[in-house]
């Protein structure tokens, strides 16, 4: 049952036209439960309240696999302005982006002009950015202009899935950058050729990735709502005397929340993930898809009155 209510949420969030029907529909349907707001102007209180509980924020304007130059310039000047914003704000947050977003999947040029106005921004506010990783047709490309622009831009880090075989050689070959890096399990449908299957081996996979990012000096973000990952990474710190300011915790908003107040509350930084935008149908359809106890939010805002 449960494997046929993954397929079903993940079939609904590539519907086109449920999509576009969203966006007119606003936040519905429990969606304002993980989702902070269709504009960030909108999600601008909900960043200073988690602010205010001790909770760091990376934001994500959501949408991806941008098809036309046009509109990835118009993502790349949100993101600018979303900069600006949150340094006039004073919000303790960072920013996380898709590079299919400002025209990965378009041309090279484009997508490097876009995201170095968005680092030049960054770095004059000072503020952190990370690429996020998505399936593995786009890893090594990703990694590339990670490495591209990380040669001048020290405030931008990346993130390594523990579910693909090649991670361990990606942690190891970046090591000479001495990145920031969101280590996650990882959520895209891959192929056994290219990913681990059992959750098992993603698991192992995941506690060899923190160990190995960890002794090597860097700053390691620990994305994951596991407690065996979170232990385990608060094992490993104690264990080695890492200090606190190499790692972080991070969750995404409107997930095991208790658990983020009760980090942050014991000392560890907790950052929380807080996408915004119009384009949330398919975010929030994968949400349901990869956790099905969080249909009781759509339940919830079908007959709340």
């Amino acid at each position: 049952m449960e494997a046929m209510t993954k397929n079903l949420f993940s079939y609904l969030a590539k519907s086109n036209v449920l999509n576009q029907a969203a966006k007119k529909w606003g936040l519905q349907f429990g969606a304002n439960k993980v989702v902070g707001g269709e504009t960030f102007a909108k999600a601008v209180p909900l960043i200073r309240q988690l602010n205010k509980q001790g909770l760091s924020v990376t934001v994500d304007h959501l949408g991806e696999f941008v098809s036309s130059a046009e509109i990835s310039k118009e993502r790349t000047q949100e993101c600018v302005q979303t900069i600006k914003r949150i340094n006039h704000e004073g919000l303790d947050s960072q920013i996380s982006l898709k590079l299919t977003s400002l025209g990965l999947d378009i041309d090279h040029d484009l997508i490097t002009d876009n995201l170095t106005q968005i680092m030049e921004a960054a770095r004059h506010y000072d503020i952190f950015i990370t690429i996020d990783m998505e399936d593995t047709s786009r890893c090594q490309a990703t990694l590339d202009i990670f490495e591209e622009l990380r040669a001048n831009f020290d405030n931008l880090g990346t993130v390594i899935q523990s579910y693909l075989y090649r991670s361990e050689d990606d942690v190891r070959d970046l090591n000479k950058h001495h990145p920031n890096l969101r280590l996650v399990k990882g959520a895209y449908k891959e192929s056994s050729k290219v990913a681990y299957k059992e959750k098992d081996d993603v698991d192992e996979n995941l506690k060899r990735l923190i160990k190995t990012h960890l002794l090597n000096g860097n700053y390691t973000a620990v994305a994951s709502h596991d407690d065996v990952m979170i232990n385990y990474t608060k094992q490993i710190v104690k264990e080695y005397k890492i200090p606190s300011n190499q790692f972080e915790f991070q969750m995404l908003y409107g997930m095991r929340t208790q658990t983020q107040l009760e980090l942050a509350k014991e000392g560890y930084k907790m950052r929380v993930y807080v996408p915004y935008g119009d384009d949330w149908y398919g975010y929030f359809m994968r949400r349901l898809a990869e956790r099905p106890e969080n249909i009781s939010f759509v339940l919830k805002g079908m007959f709340k009155h």
